[in-house]
């Protein structure tokens, strides 16, 4: 039996505890993407279960002009025993999260 077995074991069970990201979102019949804005959101996929300001995140556009926008996180779910977290920069859907439910 290999020593290095135990902290094998132990980083595969942390594993399943993490997130899965995603570069899509579906709810109902309907499809989100990355890019989309919280107004695309909302108007397909109807208000989250919650939703909360994160903070602030300064960014730096395709000109090179820095600025600061709002981020937020909307919790959908759970459906078929999974949380699905978005977080939006600037009004626009940066990253996707789904977790299974306790």
């Amino acid at each position: 039996m290999s020593r290095h077995l135990p902290a094998l074991l132990l980083l595969l069970s942390l594993g399943s505890l993490q997130a899965e990201a995603s570069s899509t979102y579906r709810c109902n019949s309907r499809l989100v993407s990355l890019d989309a804005t919280t107004a695309e959101v909302r108007s397909k996929c109807g208000e989250p279960t919650s939703s909360s300001m994160v903070g602030y995140k300064e960014i730096i556009d395709e000109y090179g002009y820095r600025q600061e926008v709002s981020v937020e996180e909307w919790v959908y779910g759970p459906n078929h025993g999974m949380l699905h977290f978005l977080r939006f920069e600037g009004s626009r859907l940066r990253k996707i999260d789904s977790q299974r439910g306790n």
